[in-house]
């Protein structure tokens, strides 16, 4: 099968183009005959290094559809055909120190495919049979790739963290990523008032059709007059940040009493400073966040299949220009998800 690796960490042009073996199903396991997969900042640090171990050489992707092709033992042969999302996270039993079924859990480790395991940038990627959701025949491959990580992190950090509520106010950063038009349309869709901070006119305009109450343009002016004006001055319940760095100083001002922060990322920086005497004074909780559990994963792409929200798809790539992609993601100016396929018919 084609597929792109890198066997080192490094910068784009570590990316290669590869025949490998196909894989073959383990026990519990399904071989998925990749029909989209598509870009995510975690990709970017996997390649750059994070520090975890990989399997190496590596193959990224962390979203997927597609075709069942083959199965592994203990697992229905009745799926070999059958359209599929696959969630990407594994092992969430770590997050929550309760194992399904029962029982302690066995040297617990939070995992992502594509990160931790082999991932989607290829011709087949194996997944576990657990992680599957049936696609409805209405929604494309590239659709559900684009939504899958996004969406399940964006609603666990509104709901299951963030226990955003109807007329709430909640504040969305990052406006142009996946996350966040993910997390816009998610926030609008369960009645809050949506700020969101992104940079450029363009995007503000795109971001209110998403749903955007107040769409605001950091280049327009300091975030913290910006937000402190749109707000009226009585600030936000609720911030989802993916920011981190820059932001936090401002992030931690502009939450009313009783404010929620929910950090999910932090691609300015990951050491923010924090005056406390902010925190105890208005009795702010900081709540940290990265994918979901099952039960979000399917919640979220429930109301994708029914089509009440959508990803925002930038653009849609062939694999063998996967180095380009990545480029163009690491640049900036890429709104929503680049959509990743193989070039073969799924």
């Amino acid at each position: 099968m084609r597929a792109v690796v890198f066997s080192e960490h490094g910068g784009p042009e570590v990316l290669r183009s590869e025949t490998l073996p196909t894989p073959e199903p383990g026990p519990g396991e399904v071989r998925v005959r990749v029909g989209a997969s598509s870009l995510n900042h975690l990709d970017l640090w996997v390649r750059r290094g994070l520090p975890i171990r990989i399997p190496m050489p590596h193959i990224g992707g962390s979203d997927m559809a597609g075709r069942v092709d083959s199965v592994g033992a203990g697992v229905d042969e009745g799926l070999v055909g059958a359209r599929v999302v696959v969630d990407p996270t594994l092992d969430w039993e770590w997050i929550t120190g309760v194992r399904r079924g029962g029982g302690p859990i066995p040297e617990p480790e939070f995992r992502v495919i594509g990160e931790h395991t082999q991932g989607a940038f290829a011709e087949y990627a194996l997944a576990p049979v657990a992680n599957l959701r049936q696609l409805p025949d209405g929604v494309s491959y590239e659709t559900a790739a684009a939504a899958g990580l996004v969406f399940v992190t964006a609603w666990r950090a509104l709901f299951g963290r963030g226990g955003l509520g109807a007329g709430e106010r909640v504040l969305v950063t990052g406006g142009s990523g996946g996350v966040a038009t993910a997390a816009v349309q998610l926030a609008r869709h369960a009645g809050a008032e949506v700020f969101v901070l992104t940079s450029g006119e363009e995007n503000c305009r795109r971001l209110e059709s998403l749903g955007a109450h107040h769409a605001l343009d950091r280049l327009a002016g300091r975030p913290s007059d910006l937000l402190r004006e749109a707000t009226g001055r009585r600030g936000v319940d609720l911030v989802v940040d993916s920011v981190g760095e820059v932001l936090w100083e401002t992030l931690i001002r502009v939450l009313a009493p009783a404010g929620r922060l929910v950090t999910c990322g932090a691609t300015t920086g990951p050491k923010a400073t924090t005056d406390l005497r902010h925190v105890f004074w208005k009795q702010l909780s900081i709540l940290g966040t990265t994918m979901g559990s099952p039960a979000d994963f399917t919640r979220a792409m429930e109301l994708v299949f029914r089509g009440e929200v959508a990803p925002v798809i930038h653009s849609v790539v062939p694999l063998a220009e996967l180095r380009g992609a990545q480029e163009m993601l690491e640049a900036g100016g890429v709104f929503g998800k680049i959509v990743v396929v193989p070039g073969v018919d799924a």
